[in-house]
C-alpha cells in the first residue's frame, strides 16, 4: 500500500503543478482551493508511505517520479520543447525509479 501512497502523492504533485498557473497569483478561489488540497494531500500521502518505505527511498523516488508527468504537462499544456535528448533522459529517469522499486523490500 505504501507504494500506492507514493504514486498518489505524485499525482497530487502533478495536479498542484497544473493548478499553480490557474490560480493567477492565488486570486482565483476554486483553483487556489484545489491547489491547497493537493499540496496538503502530498504531505499526508508521503507520511503514510514513509511508514513502510525507508524515507531515503521515498524521497529518492518521489520527486523524480513526478518529473516525467510534469515534463509532459509542460510539453502538452505550455508548448515546451520535446527534444530527443530531453525525452531520452525522462525515459532513463523512469527506468531508475523502477529499479529502486524493485531493489527496495517492503
Amino acid at each position: 500500500m505504501a507504494w500506492t501512497y507514493l504514486i498518489l502523492a505524485g499525482l497530487c504533485e502533478v495536479v498542484y503543478a497544473a493548478l499553480l498557473k490557474k490560480t493567477q497569483g492565488f486570486t482565483q478561489s476554486l483553483p487556489t482551493a484545489l491547489f491547497l488540497v493537493a499540496v496538503v494531500s502530498i504531505f499526508v500521502l508521503l507520511a503514510l508511505a514513509a511508514r513502510e518505505i525507508p524515507i531515503g527511498t521515498a524521497y529518492a523516488v518521489y520527486p523524480p517520479s513526478v518529473s516525467p508527468a510534469r515534463q509532459r504537462l509542460g510539453i502538452v499544456l505550455y508548448h515546451e520543447p520535446a527534444t530527443a535528448l530531453r525525452l531520452f533522459f525522462l525515459v532513463t529517469l523512469i527506468g531508475s525509479i523502477i529499479g529502486l522499486k524493485l531493489a527496495t523490500p517492503t
